[in-house]
């Protein structure tokens, strides 16, 4: 199946469907505002390496967390009753960020680059974003952020600076969005880690109605803006 070219100077996307079988649906375009709530919104996010063209990607498969389902081990629970924790929503977006794009170069490389950096900031700046941080002992333990759009929350990174640190924000996100009746954590690749707290494979039919629901409760039917094909 081939890869689309994206037009830098139209904000349009080709159906997700279409998407071969790693995931891979475009490549160029952009990261302006409008283009990534355009792919949010349908289930498409990018990622890609310093220097290489944007590449978009929307597995045929997705895995996710369902906020109220968050499974918390009996390990953790005894950590956070022996440790002072607190949370901070938002408490420095761009920093946050940055923390995880500095864990994963240590670690094992990543897609956060500067342009993703300012990117998801203005999303941020358009409070089409979020991030979450965790204290314990009023040290700064760990965090997360992703998009939000709707009742649907794409999660992007998590770093930790101490034990815990990711999965206590983790935690705390998904008591916000659980009050807030979030129907998505959308983890885009399954992960032990993920999948230990809760994380399951669903379909792309079923990722789809749970967009449906989360970003277009009035109405369950398409609304792609799609390329000719």
């Amino acid at each position: 199946m081939p890869v689309f070219q994206l037009n830098d100077n139209e904000i349009s996307f080709p159906l997700p469907t279409l998407a071969d079988d790693d995931g891979l649906l475009a490549i160029g375009g952009d990261l302006s505002l409008e283009r990534l709530v355009l792919a949010y919104s349908n289930g498409i996010f990018p990622w890609y390496n310093e220097g290489e063209p944007i590449l978009w990607w929307c597995p045929k498969e997705r895995f996710i967390i369902r906020p109220a389902e968050l499974h918390v081990s009996h390990s953790l629970r005894k950590f956070m009753k022996k440790h002072e924790i607190t949370v901070k929503q938002n408490r420095d977006f761009a920093d946050t960020m940055h923390r995880c794009r500095v864990k994963r170069e240590f670690n094992e490389g990543t897609w956060i680059t500067d342009d993703m950096e300012k990117a998801y900031k203005n999303l941020f700046d358009n409070k089409l974003a979020i991030s979450i941080d965790a204290y314990t002992d009023g040290e700064l333990a760990g965090g997360l952020y992703g998009v939000s759009l709707g009742k649907c929350f794409f999660g992007e990174s998590m770093y930790s600076e101490m034990d815990n640190g990711s999965k206590i924000a983790l935690y705390a996100l998904s008591k916000i969005l659980a009050a807030n009746n979030y129907v998505m954590i959308d983890c885009q690749f399954h992960t032990d880690h993920l999948e230990s707290m809760g994380g399951v494979r669903i379909s792309w039919e079923e990722y789809y109605q749970y967009l449906q629901e989360g970003l277009h409760p009035e109405k369950m039917t398409p609304t792609y803006n799609i390329l000719p094909t």
